[in-house]
């Protein structure tokens, strides 16, 4: 390769490509930039840390928005950082882009013994299950929870770590069962906060993760995506709130100097414009 930062080599191009093409290419570019670039050679596993869960955000923000063109630049930037890290790492003699691309293949054979194995299944969540035991018996994972990480946002982690319990049999019977255990914990918080509990900092917060741990837990056995309803939540929050502002300006009004009333009028009036 050419050390020299200001190389005039013609840069590769895509013309009709394969996905193999496509991908070579990356990679080429990749070993030019780790050479040419200042800035490029300058990075490390550690310093793109914080850039990648960046883009991960970025990608989740376009498949709320339904924006498909954003969605396919937000996975071009994350395999950027896939081929990225493998080549920092390569350059450190730890591993390479094709031991990575190895590393899953092997997993995703394993854990699909239906479709490469003999194994039967009915449905999704027997394929579910099955995933949760391949990887306490073939991955000799220590713990079934083991992999979730701690860094996960919080609802993430209650989700995935209900899901992983339930994947070796650790869960309610049915749906009624677990509404029970959410009325269950909105009569103890209540009780924390205006009833016979102690009504200490701590007694409340432990009450209130409790309620959202048993509607997160409600949330699997209605199919709903605990995240994905809090977003619709936001956005019509976002999107009720902004109309109101927007109206208050049309009036020369500031919400600051608008009455409760007033605004509650604009909010209802949002409500029924808006469908979110």
């Amino acid at each position: 390769m050419n050390d020299n930062i200001n190389s005039n080599s013609k840069q590769p191009t895509a013309n009709s490509q394969s996905s193999t093409d496509a991908f070579q290419r990356l990679l080429d570019i990749m070993d030019r930039l780790r050479v040419e670039c200042p800035w490029d050679k300058k990075q490390t596993i550690e310093s793109l840390r914080h850039l990648t869960i960046e883009e991960v955000f970025e990608l989740s923000q376009a498949i709320v928005d339904e924006d498909y063109q954003d969605v396919k630049k937000e996975l071009g930037d994350i395999i950027m950082h896939i081929v990225f890290y493998s080549r920092i790492a390569e350059d450190r003699n730890l591993f390479t882009i094709d031991d990575v691309i190895n590393g899953i293949c092997e997993k995703l054979i394993i854990r699909h013994p239906h479709v490469f194995g003999d194994v039967s299944v009915k449905n999704a969540e027997e394929v579910a299950d099955n995933w949760e035991k391949i990887k306490l018996t073939k991955e000799h994972n220590r713990s079934v929870l083991g992999g979730v990480p701690n860094a996960l946002p919080e609802l993430v982690k209650a989700y995935r770590m209900q899901e992983k319990a339930a994947g070796v049999g650790f869960d309610w019977d049915n749906k009624e069962q677990v509404w029970d255990k959410v009325e269950e914990e909105i009569r103890e918080l209540k009780e924390e906060v205006m009833g016979t509990g102690t009504g200490s900092r701590e007694r409340v917060t432990e009450e209130f993760g409790d309620l959202m741990f048993a509607l997160v837990n409600y949330s699997r056995f209605i199919n709903v995506n605990p995240m994905d309803a809090l977003e619709v939540a936001n956005k019509k929050f976002r999107n009720r709130f902004n109309y109101v502002e927007e109206k208050a300006r049309e009036q020369g009004k500031s919400l600051i100097d608008m009455s409760l009333d007033e605004m509650n009028e604009l909010w209802e009036e949002a409500k029924k414009n808006l469908r979110i």
